[in-house]
């Protein structure tokens, strides 16, 4: 098959189109075709070798772990779904890739397009992870740094749903898009906690889904660093006594079917903004890497078609 690949640590450029084995579906398994596949900062951490002690691969390496496709292949034990069904979820075995075995999966709804249905998996996994971790509940406040990302929206409107008021920093440009969806923005920078103290009484909690030095604002808007979590500054996490998830308590799979639930209920959005052809991949992880998108970045593939999309289009 085709895949995406790379064959060293380093930049972009190190990320090529080659040949790779076809992977095969294992007992409780299912191998799909696939359509679109997500594109997540972990990619380019690992592409980058900056996550090399938390990510072990062996060369060469298919980038990607979210994906969307049709199920072409069943393992033993597989009940839920059949060949042909439309799914999306996480891969086992790299996402950017003609065909790629699922770690975990949910049927994707018809009306959601292959884009939207591959830009979901990572983002609402790591969402839900965070916001049940803090235990975020009704009438509680939660403040998000980093409320336009991917990780960012997905929170905030898992916490939005289960009756939170969330405050987001947000991008000047970036403000009245969350706002739309019902979270409350401020501006990133210094002063921050001054800034979300004119907003709300008291902070109950806080996820920072974006690095940039925020914890000791969060900590002093929840007043203990217990009451916060990050998924983006492990270093500041271990200096100041803050939580870093990495998924390693478990993985939040149910995720996938609550993003749809909302999503059908007109209370969740995550919206792609840009998608590329295969041989442009490194150019979305270049987009990635500079830190400055609302909401997620796709690759799309054409599983039959040997040029596998030969033209990027901008959702934007």
């Amino acid at each position: 098959m085709r895949a995406l690949v790379f064959d060293q640590y380093g930049p972009p450029d190190v990320l090529h189109i080659a040949d790779a084995p076809e992977p095969h579906a294992g007992p409780g398994q299912v191998r799909i075709a696939v359509r679109a596949a997500g594109v997540n900062p972990v990619d380019w951490k690992i592409r980058s070798g900056a996550s090399a002690a938390f990510h072990q691969i062996v060369f060469p390496h298919i980038p990607g772990f979210d994906a969307a496709g049709i199920v072409d292949e069943v393992g033993a034990d597989v009940a839920d779904v059949r060949v042909g069904d439309e799914v999306f979820g996480s891969t086992a075995t790299g996402a950017s890739a003609e065909y790629a075995v699922m770690a975990a999966y949910a049927h994707k709804p018809a009306e959601l397009s292959w884009a939207d249905a591959a830009a979901l998996p990572s983002a609402v996994e790591t969402g839900l992870r965070a916001v049940d971790l803090l235990a975020v509940s009704a009438g509680e406040t939660l403040v998000v740094n980093g409320a336009a990302g991917g990780v960012g929206l997905s929170a905030a409107q898992f916490a939005l749903a289960r009756g939170a008021f969330v405050i987001g920093t947000a991008s000047e440009a970036n403000q009245g898009f969350v706002r739309s969806l019902g979270i409350t923005p401020v501006p990133y920078g210094d002063g921050l906690a001054d800034r979300v103290r004119t907003l709300a009484r008291r902070v109950d909690r806080a996820l920072d889904a974006a690095g940039h030095g925020a914890l000791p604002d969060l900590i002093a808007l929840t007043g203990e660093a217990a009451r916060v979590i990050t998924v983006a500054d492990g270093p500041g996490a271990a200096v100041l006594g803050v939580r870093f998830t990495t998924g390693a308590e478990r993985r939040y799979w149910e995720a996938f079917d609550l993003a749809v639930t909302l999503h059908d209920a007109g209370q969740f959005t995550l919206p792609v903004a840009q998608t590329f052809a295969l041989p442009d991949a490194a150019e979305a992880h270049r987009r990635s890497e500079s830190g400055h998108t609302r909401g997620k970045l796709v690759i799309l593939l054409r599983s039959a078609d040997p040029e596998m999309n030969t033209r990027s289009q901008n959702d934007g």
